[in-house]
């Protein structure tokens, strides 16, 4: 997908190279009394490949609670569109293809009509609004419906690590033109996206982190005004959570993106770095 966009978005959810050999993309962290489980998550996986690799069922049997990066065993789908469309909507008199232009417009609405989605449903949203509603169509079920369905049943408390405002409102706060830089690049990468959706989820399922962090390197710089806020920031904003968690006596799953565990910013290094000791899930 090159530049692609949908690795940033609800799509955050590729997972950086730490080492090279096959395992799982879940990580054990010790604390004192118990361990932490961090996974990285496929926030959207394809129908036909949405099984979880083992080790999130290791872990989620040897945990008392899911946390997610939000709480979506209590997510109200009426609430999120409330606040979408108080923050996600353009301003009175303008619409979508006035902020576009034709041109940009007409490729919009093709990918979105290729989709299924009208494009009345979109005319008054947002460029970063908009690029979100493709990638949703674009993918199926991911890690965390999956596994909520199971605690659900299984009477197993749920958590949020933060709120819908709190997980989109850096995206609101993007400038006109990173919001239709986003947008350019959900649409280009549409074409490309089942072949390099394969390549991903299969590098995922073998926790080869080396071959995805290949796959991410170019992500890393070519995006420094999306890519603090949604990652960086948020990782710094989660690490205290995480360590609440460490000085418990139950042991935890903590699923997030697993693009928020890479690099010397990610919360593996940032654990690492308080004095942790964290080992890779064969």
């Amino acid at each position: 997908m090159g530049r692609t966009t949908l690795r940033w978005l609800l799509a955050l959810s590729l997972l950086g190279g730490l080492s090279a050999h096959a395992a799982s993309p879940v990580w054990a962290v010790r604390g004192a009394h118990n361990t932490v489980y961090l996974a990285g998550s496929i926030h959207m996986l394809p129908a036909d490949d949405a099984a979880l690799p083992p080790g999130f069922a290791r872990s989620y049997a040897d945990s008392a609670r899911l946390v997610m990066e939000m709480d979506l065993g209590k997510f109200d789908p009426m609430e999120a569109m409330s606040w979408m469309m108080d923050h996600g909507t353009l301003p009175a008199g303008t619409n979508l293809r006035g902020v576009l232009g034709e041109q940009r417009y007409g490729r919009v609405s093709a990918a979105a009509t290729g989709l299924g989605l009208p494009m009345s449903a979109l005319d008054s949203l947002a460029p970063w609004v908009v690029g979100i509603e493709i990638t949703d169509l674009a993918y199926e079920q991911g890690v965390e419906e999956q596994l909520v369905r199971r605690a659900e049943k299984d009477g197993k408390p749920t958590a949020g690590l933060e709120t819908l405002p709190e997980e989109l409102s850096s995206l609101t706060e993007l400038s006109s033109a990173d919001q239709i830089r986003m947008l350019d690049q959900t649409v280009d990468d549409l074409k490309d996206l089942k072949s390099e959706m394969r390549d991903v989820t299969s590098a995922w399922r073998r926790g080869d982190t080396a071959r995805l962090a290949a796959l991410l390197s170019s992500e890393y710089n070519s995006f420094p005004s999306l890519y603090k806020p949604l990652v960086t920031d948020r990782n710094r904003r989660w690490l205290p959570q995480v360590e609440e968690l460490l000085r418990s006596n139950d042991n935890s799953l903590v699923v997030v993106g697993a693009l928020h565990l890479v690099g010397t910013d990610g919360l593996l290094e940032l654990l690492r770095g308080k004095g942790y000791t964290i080992t890779q899930l064969n």
